[in-house]
Formats: C-alpha cells, sequence, structure tokens
C-alpha cells in the first residue's frame, strides 16, 4: 500500500493542481509514516535457566553472598555503591576534565545547532533588506530612436519576505531526522560517562590487584632469599650441595623477573587512569587504590529486557539512527508532491538617493509558485535508498539490541561463576594457611627445618596470589553488570513529534 493509500483515498496526481487548499489536506499524510519505537523485547529473563536468588558467599573481603533484585533501572551515580570516596572524587573530576567527554559534549551541540539552524530556516518567512546602486548608459537605437546615448544613476531598496509552504511535511521531517541526529549525539555522550565511569573503576580495581600481588610476589622473593642464604651457608659448611644452590639461586631469579610484568601493568595502569581522569601521566597527585578501598555491594539492579532498551545509552542510541532513517525516508517521499514558494518585495526605486526614500517610484512583487514534478525517475530511486536505509537501521537496532542481552547474560553468569570460584578458592586460602600453622608447629617442635617451613610459606603466598585475582573480579563484574544495565542513564528525546 502506497502513502496516498494510507491516508484513505487513491489519487490521481492531476487533482493536486486543483488547489493550494487540496494540497494543504495531504500535509502529514504525504510525508511518509510517524515513527513508532520498536516494540520491547518479549523475553522475561537474560538466561536459558534461572539464576540463583543469591551467588555463593565465601569468608573474607570480598565475599558477601550477592543478591539479584528486578528493578526499573540501577542508581545514576552507581560507583558510590563501592563505598570508596577516592573513586568518587576521581571520577566526578573525570566527567570535568576528560577530553573525550568534551569532544562528545561538543559533537552534540554541533548537532543541536544544526537542528536549530535548519528549523530557523524553514518554519519561519525570511526577510531580506537591500540596497543598491547603478550606473547606466542607455542607447536610443536600442529603441528605435535616434539621439544622444543618456547615462544616469539607479538607486533601489527593497524587503523581501520568502516562505516555502510545507504541503507534503518534508521540512517537517527533515527536522525530525536533524533532531533524531542530536538524540543519536546525546546518548553518545552518556554512553561515553558510562564507559569512562566503568573504565576508571575497573582500572582501580586492577591497580588495588596488582599492589596486593607484587606485595605478595615481593614476600616470596624475600623467602626464596633467605632460603637461598641458608643453603649457602649449609653450603660453605659443608652440609650442601653446589646443585641446591644453583636450583634455588634459578627459584630467587624466576620470581624477580615474574614481579616485573607486574610492575610493568602497574605502571601502564597508573598512566591509564591519569589520562582518563585528563591529566598526564607525569603529572602526579594521582590517587592509589587496595582492595580494602572497595565494598562488594550485595545486592544488585537487574533491569528487565523489556526496560533495558529503554535504558542502554547504546540501545537508545540505535533507536535514534532507526528514527533519523525513518524521517529521512518521509522527506524521500514528499520529493514527489507539490511545492508551493511564496515571497513578496516591496522597495523604492529613484534617480537619487535624495529621492529614494522620498518621491522614490515604489516598487512591488507578489509571487506564488506551485511546483509539481512530472517526470523524475531519480526521486523513485531516492525513496527506494532512503527505504533501504530504514531497513538497514532496523537491522542494525535488532543487532544492538542481541548483543546488549548477550552482554548482560554474560556478566550475570559471571558473577554466579566469580562467586563460587571465590569459594573454593578461599577454601584453597584456609587450607594453605591450616597447613602453614601445622608447618610452623612443627618446626618449633623441631620436627621440620626452616628451608621445609619457608617453602610452606610460599606455597601459602601462591594461593594468597590466586585469591587476590578472584576477588578482584567480583568487583570488576559487579562493575559490568552496571554497566550492562545502562549506569542509571535517563531518556531524552529532542525528536518527539
Amino acid at each position: 500500500m502506497n502513502t496516498l493509500d494510507q491516508c484513505g483515498y487513491r489519487a490521481h496526481p492531476l487533482r493536486f493542481f486543483a488547489g493550494v487548499g487540496l494540497a494543504i489536506v495531504l500535509v502529514g499524510c504525504a510525508s511518509g509514516p510517524d515513527f513508532r519505537p520498536p516494540d520491547a523485547p518479549e523475553v522475561s529473563r537474560y538466561t536459558d535457566t534461572d539464576l540463583p536468588e543469591r551467588t555463593a558467599s565465601a569468608v573474607g573481603p570480598q565475599g558477601d553472598s550477592q543478591r539479584f533484585i528486578e528493578a526499573a533501572s540501577v542508581a545514576q551515580q552507581w560507583w558510590r555503591e563501592l563505598g570508596s570516596a577516592k573513586l568518587d572524587t576521581l571520577i566526578n573530576q573525570a566527567f570535568q576534565t576528560s577530553p573525550t567527554l568534551a569532544s562528545a559534549r561538543a559533537t552534540l551541540r554541533q548537532a543541536e545547532q544544526i537542528y536549530a539552524a535548519r528549523a530557523g530556516s524553514t518554519r519561519y518567512p525570511q526577510v531580506d533588506a537591500s540596497l543598491g546602486g547603478q550606473r547606466q548608459r542607455i542607447s536610443p537605437t536600442a529603441s528605435g530612436q535616434t539621439g544622444e546615448a543618456q547615462e544616469f544613476n539607479l538607486y533601489n531598496a527593497n524587503v523581501g519576505v520568502h516562505y516555502q509552504l510545507d504541503l507534503a511535511g518534508g521540512n517537517r521531517r527533515a527536522l525530525e531526522a536533524l533532531a533524531a541526529r542530536a538524540d543519536y549525539q546525546h546518548f553518545q555522550l552518556e554512553g561515553a560517562r558510562l564507559s569512562l565511569a566503568a573504565t576508571i573503576t575497573t582500572t582501580a580495581v586492577t591497580q588495588a590487584r596488582l599492589s596486593a600481588q607484587i606485595q605478595a610476589m615481593e614476600r616470596i622473593l624475600g623467602a626464596q632469599e633467605e632460603q637461598l642464604g641458608m643453603a649457602r651457608e649449609r653450603l660453605r659448611l659443608g652440609q650442601a650441595m653446589l646443585d641446591d644452590i644453583l636450583a634455588l639461586q634459578t627459584q630467587v631469579e624466576q620470581t624477580r623477573a615474574d614481579i616485573v610484568p607486574l610492575r610493568q601493568q602497574a605502571a601502564q595502569n597508573q598512566h591509564l587512569l591519569a589520562v582518563l581522569a585528563g591529566r598526564a601521566p607525569g603529572a602526579g597527585g594521582m590517587p592509589t587504590f587496595e582492595l580494602e578501598d572497595f565494598t562488594l555491594p550485595v545486592e544488585l539492579a537487574v533491569v528487565v529486557p523489556s526496560e533495558l532498551v529503554r535504558q542502554r545509552p547504546d540501545i537508545q542510541a540505535a533507536e535514534a539512527l532507526l528514527h533519523a532513517a525513518n524521517a529521512e525516508y518521509g522527506v524521500a517521499i514528499s520529493q514527489i508532491y507539490p511545492q508551493l514558494n511564496l515571497s513578496a518585495n516591496l522597495g523604492s526605486q529613484a534617480l537619487t538617493t535624495g529621492a529614494l526614500f522620498g518621491n522614490g517610484s515604489a516598487v512591488w512583487s507578489l509571487i506564488g509558485q506551485l511546483i509539481q514534478p512530472l517526470f523524475n525517475p531519480g526521486l523513485s530511486a531516492e525513496e527506494r535508498a532512503a527505504l533501504a536505509a530504514f531497513d538497514a537501521a532496523a537491522a542494525n537496532y535488532q543487532s544492538v539490541v542481541l548483543e546488549s542481552m548477550r552482554n548482560v547474560a554474560d556478566v550475570l553468569r559471571a558473577l554466579d561463576h566469580d562467586a563460587q570460584a571465590l569459594a573454593a578458592q578461599a577454601a584453597a586460602e584456609a587450607s594453605a594457611q591450616a597447613s602453614l600453622q601445622s608447618m610452623q608447629r612443627q618446626y618449633a617442635l623441631g620436627a621440620i627445618s626452616y628451608l621445609q617451613l619457608l617453602t610452606a610459606q610460599q606455597q601459602a603466598q601462591q594461593v594468597h596470589i590466586t585469591l587476590i585475582a578472584v576477588q578482584s573480579q567480583r568487583l570488576i563484574d559487579t562493575v559490568l553488570l552496571y554497566q550492562a544495565m545502562g549506569g542509571g542513564q535517563g531518556r531524552r528525546m529532542m525528536s518527539s513529534y
């Protein structure tokens, strides 16, 4: 069914010339279908099987059980749920100083001003004033007369008014498309804010993890160096073999080498944190984070799929592009309908500037022009191209929604599995500590050597390093859930018509 059929009648194109009145009736009908937001997903959950009401718990830091709660949205400043005042301050500063956000804000202002410029030039009449003068020489022979050529000055001043009646709604649809693209830039800005907050938070947690792991590795290195020193003393006393010394020396150097990449990662992490906050890496003044600075949120808001599409900036941005494509399709349709241009001019002409605004000759004109394309094969091709662009935008929107739901499902499963991994690793940590305490008691009784005790301490530290990684991963995946839920961003619809 074509657009005219949707309006309830079939009309031959020649009827448009019956009068402007009939053309005005077609406003809003000729400019294509109104945009309707896509239907919300019909699924009620993200994973194929239900999530547990509570995740597993473990003894120690970041070991609390987390509970998933259905909610309309998450807290807008969700990072405060982690309980770190240093993180709150850093993110608030980054929102003011980040060049990424500054660029996104400027791009949004550009889109808004493009919309304002187009609105000013199409919604209202254009009024122009002109003042001119010219020197002319006229020969009588040009009109079949005799005599000398005459020279004179001619001055004119006039005010002109021009206006294009938006009979087919093309201008209105063009404005709607620009407004939707301004919405898109707004959601891009919100997405950049959300991504910046999440990246700063995960970088801060990673910094805390690396710091704790470096400290644990340094304790292992210290124990190994002590063990090596004792072995060298035994060698001097003739109670050890050179091969034993070389083996311990290799172990010490390997541990020392393993610490270097961790320190490199920590340095890069610190540089990244500074740049995210809009500072040069060498500027200094950046906070340092420890795992003890963070508190694991025990209640996690989960937005249902039907509401997720109204929360995530990337989905809303894709919807804005779909809206723009729909409006641009309406613009293409409007090109096949009549266009009515009106203009009026009022002015004065005189031979001298003194008489221009006094005894000059008043001139005026009123012009109305109705234009109807009769044969232009390119217009139908433009309409088909606009429809193809709309189909592409619709497919892109569907893809973004599906990817977003997959992202949420992955994070929800990760949170459940992280909790199980932490519970197991915490049990391993408890077992390693119990073994170490047993070795310490045996050493106090003289049942084992000090070297055996040092070995047990190294094993306990290795287990602790793995525990640190699991603890930090629970925090990071919690942050990723807040990000996957849209970060509590509000909805903005400049393009509502």
